[in-house]
């Protein structure tokens, strides 16, 4: 059996490395920065992106994409925003299984990153990796159960007897689009709940956030195809709670930023790694009016990182819309 691939060299592409060598399979991972290229292959750490995890001496590195060319299982964890450049520029003339563990909307095209792998790599077979999992915690082997989409159950099936571990346990799904909703939607939602913490607007506020934000994310999903068990488990709700529940979320970080009076730009300034939220809020805003799905919270967010509305803006306009029953 040939090494798996993961291309993308941050923290939870390295952590999806060391999950998988856990397993005994040799894995290859391409990293664009040449630091991190030398220091996994040099030291076995990841310091720049996961500082202080050993890491299997299965896995190596390479910062030459054409080194790939040999694997037939390829985990891609780039940015959503770059995945399709990533893509284009990739050796699979050999047609590997991708699995994107991306978590966003393509913005511009409004496409999902299954949509966007089906048009610059259609003659891979495509699957989606996504659910609750804190890259730290995945690095260190602590229990994390997620959902593995694929477009039959069958095909699903195969990769999480390839993928699971004893504490990684994925679950198989042929929700493609249910799997990558629930990601996509999460992390803005996680911006949205950071700005409640870090605006000091209290407990009850957040857990509101949650429940009215899965109301959005639900809507959202059910409009694009999406399944509704779906969005109720790991990839939907599962990652909603973990994101929304701790600032070791990066969108969560970036919220409490927002909401201690931080301009988008300061607070994302200086940053390695990307909180997807921040990109996908807008194109989110745009997708859900093209659906004509009421996502309130999410144009909240989206107007808020642009700078047209303050916490304060956003906060009154979303206490003052129509009462409703909650079913709506």
């Amino acid at each position: 059996m040939s090494a798996i691939a993961v291309l993308g060299g941050g923290a939870w592409g390295t952590a999806l490395a060391q999950t998988v060598a856990a397993g005994g399979e040799d894995v290859l991972l391409w990293a664009r920065e040449a630091d991190v290229v030398e220091a996994i292959n040099g030291g076995h750490e990841n310091r720049l992106f996961l500082p202080d995890v050993p890491l299997s001496t299965r896995i190596s590195a390479t910062g030459d994409m054409a080194a790939l060319a040999g694997c037939d299982l390829w985990l891609v964890v780039v940015p959503a925003q770059h995945l399709r450049s990533a893509l284009a520029a990739a050796p699979i003339a050999h047609r590997p299984t991708l699995i994107l563990c991306s978590k966003g909307i393509e913005a511009g095209t409004l496409q999902l990153m299954s949509e966007v792998a089906a048009g610059v790599a259609p003659d891979c077979p495509v699957a989606v990796l996504s659910g609750p999992s804190f890259a730290a915690e995945v690095a260190a082997g602590k229990p994390t159960a997620v959902t593995l989409a694929a477009g039959d159950v069958a095909a699903a099936t195969a990769l999480v007897e390839r993928l699971a571990r004893p504490a990684f346990r994925p679950y198989a799904s042929d929700d493609i689009i249910g799997c990558e909703i629930g990601g996509a939607v999460k992390n803005v939602l996680a911006i949205a709940c950071g700005v409640v913490i870090g605006a000091k607007l209290g407990e009850n506020a957040r857990a509101a956030i949650i429940a009215r934000g899965f109301a959005e994310m639900t809507r959202f999903g059910l409009a694009r195809g999406a399944r509704a068990e779906t969005l109720a488990g790991l990839a939907g709700l599962g990652d909603l709670v973990l994101t929304c529940g701790s600032p070791q979320s990066r969108n969560m970080s970036l919220g409490m930023a927002l909401g201690e009076g931080q301009t988008a730009d300061r607070a994302l300034s200086g940053k390695l790694s990307v909180a997807e939220g921040a990109a996908t809020a807008p194109v989110l805003a745009q997708a859900a009016l093209a659906a004509g799905v009421d996502m309130p919270i999410a144009a909240a967010v989206a107007d808020l990182l642009a700078g047209r509305a303050s916490v304060g803006e956003v906060t009154a306009r979303l206490l003052s819309r129509p009462l409703k029953s909650e079913a709506v």
